[in-house]
C-alpha cells in the first residue's frame, strides 16, 4: 500500500486494486457486519458448507461405512496435513491433522521430553497463550519436569543444557508479536533442545517456513484462518529428520503400523502417522479441508502483504482518529507482526461490546484488551475505515458507558 489513506473513498479505491478481491464472495459473510475476528473463529467458506452437505448426503447418509474406503474417509488425516504443509512449508509426510491444539502440544511435548531423557526443563514464554501454559504445567506433573517461564526478551539467555525443548508461540496471542523461529530454534539446537512451535495465529496469513527454519516439532489449530469452523480439527508437524526418535505419546489404533490387524500390542506406525490417535472427525475434516482448499489457490505473499496493510491502515487510522481517548496500541506499529493487532484502553470491554452492537466484530482479552483481525481473503480496506468510524464515534460519545455494557456475556 503506498500513499496517505485519508478517507473511505481512498480505501474504496485499495480494494478495487485488490487482487484478492474476488475471494470475499466465496464466504458466507452477513452485510450488516464488519467483522474483523477470524483470528479467533474464521468465517464460513461457501466451498465448505456445500463439502458438508456432500458428506452428510451422498457420502453418510448413501454411502454408508462403505465410504472410509469409497469416499477415501481413512486418508482424510494425511491428505489434509499434506495439504496444510504446502502453507507452512514442510514437506508431504510431515504434516498430519488430528485432535485439537491442546491434545497435540501434550503429545508432542512427552515425545520430546521422551527424546531428551538426560533433560529437564521446558522453557516456554511467561505470556504465552494460557493453554500452553497449562500443558506444560500438566506434562511436567506428569513426567517430573520442569517449567521454566522467561519473559520473551529472556528467551535465549534461559537457554542451557538443562532444556529439553523450547516451546513457543510464532505470533503472540495478544499484542501480535512475532518470534524470529529461525534465530530462535538454531538457538535451541546449539544446545541440544529441540523446538516446538505453536502456529495458531500464524499460517497462513504469516509467512512460514518449518523446514526452512529447520524446526523439528509445531502444532496449529483450524479454526482460526484455515476457516475449518467452530473447534475445528487440528494439525501436528514432525520434521523428517526426528520422525523416528519421536515415539507416540498417546498411542491409539489409527497410529498403529497395522490398525485393522486389530493386534492386542502397539506396534507404531512409521512417519507422521504414529501421532494419530483415535477414528478422525470426518464432518469436521471435511469443513477443515473447504477452507485448506480455498487457501490453496490464493497467493500467499499477496494475502500476507495485505494482511499487514489492514493492520497498519488500521492502526495508522486508530492513532490520527482516536488518540485522545486513552486508547494505548500494544502492538508492533509496523514491521513484523500477525493478522491481528491490539488495543488497550480501561474500558475495553464495554467499548467492544458497544462495536459489536453497531455491527463491528471484534473480540477482547483481558485486561482491557481489544484485538482486531484481518483476514485478508475476506476483509476489505472499507472495512477497516467503517471499523475505525464506528471506534471514535463509541469514544468520543462515551456510547460503552451504558449499564448494559457492564453486564457481562460472552465476547470471546
Amino acid at each position: 500500500m503506498s500513499g496517505v489513506v485519508s478517507g473511505r473513498d481512498d480505501c474504496a479505491d485499495l480494494d478495487r486494486q485488490d487482487p484478492l478481491a474476488g475471494f470475499r464472495e466465496r464466504f458466507a459473510l452477513p452485510d450488516d457486519v464488519v467483522y474483523l475476528d477470524g483470528n479467533s473463529l474464521g468465517a464460513l467458506p461457501l466451498t465448505a458448507a456445500r463439502l458438508l452437505d456432500g458428506v452428510v448426503d451422498r457420502e453418510w447418509g448413501r454411502g454408508l461405512i462403505r465410504s472410509w474406503n469409497d469416499a477415501d474417509w481413512i486418508s482424510a488425516p494425511r491428505r489434509i496435513g499434506d495439504k496444510l504443509a504446502r502453507l507452512c512449508g514442510a514437506a508431504a509426510g510431515e504434516v498430519i491433522v488430528a485432535d485439537s491444539t491442546s491434545v497435540n502440544l501434550f503429545k508432542l511435548l512427552v515425545s520430546a521430553l521422551r527424546a531428551r531423557p538426560d533433560r529437564g526443563v521446558i522453557l516456554t514464554q511467561a505470556d504465552n497463550f494460557p493453554t500452553d501454559l497449562y500443558v506444560a504445567e500438566g506434562v511436567a506433573q506428569l513426567l517430573g519436569v520442569g517449567v521454566r517461564s522467561v519473559a520473551a526478551a529472556e528467551v535465549e539467555s534461559a537457554l542451557d543444557a538443562d532444556v529439553a525443548v523450547l516451546y513457543l508461540t510464532h505470533v503472540h496471542f495478544t499484542s501480535g508479536a512475532v518470534h524470529d523461529v529461525e534465530r530462535l530454534t538454531r538457538r535451541a539446537h546449539d544446545v541440544g533442545a529441540l523446538a516446538l512451535w505453536d502456529l495458531s495465529h500464524s499460517t497462513p496469513v504469516v509467512a512460514v517456513e518449518l523446514d526452512r527454519w529447520q524446526v523439528d516439532l509445531a502444532v496449529g489449530c483450524g479454526y482460526k484462518h484455515l476457516n475449518g469452523g467452530p473447534g475445528a480439527p487440528a494439525y501436528l508437524f514432525v520434521a523428517g529428520a526426528v520422525q523416528e526418535e519421536m515415539s507416540a505419546a498417546l498411542p491409539g489404533w489409527m497410529g498403529h503400523a497395522d490398525p485393522f490387524a486389530f493386534a492386542p500390542r502397539y506396534s507404531p506406525a512409521s512417519g507422521i502417522a504414529r501421532h494419530l490417535s483415535g477414528t478422525p472427525g470426518i464432518l469436521a475434516m471435511a469443513a477443515l479441508e473447504g477452507g485448506v482448499d480455498l487457501w490453496l489457490e490464493a497467493d500467499l505473499a499477496a494475502a500476507r502483504g495485505k494482511a499487514r496493510a489492514l493492520g497498519d491502515l488500521f492502526l495508522d487510522l486508530v492513532v490520527a482518529r482516536c488518540g485522545e481517548h486513552g486508547l494505548e496500541v500494544i502492538s508492533p506499529r509496523r514491521g513484523q507482526r500477525g493478522a491481528h493487532v491490539s488495543l488497550r484502553h480501561d474500558e475495553g470491554y464495554r467499548i467492544m461490546r458497544a462495536l459489536i452492537q453497531r455491527g463491528v466484530i471484534g473480540d477482547v482479552r483481558p485486561p482491557g484488551l481489544m484485538r482486531f483481525g484481518f483476514a485478508p481473503l475476506y476483509t476489505r480496506y472499507v472495512d477497516v475505515h467503517d471499523a475505525v468510524t464506528a471506534l471514535s464515534d463509541v469514544l468520543a460519545t462515551r456510547a460503552w458507558d451504558r449499564e448494559e455494557y457492564a453486564t457481562r456475556a460472552v465476547v470471546t
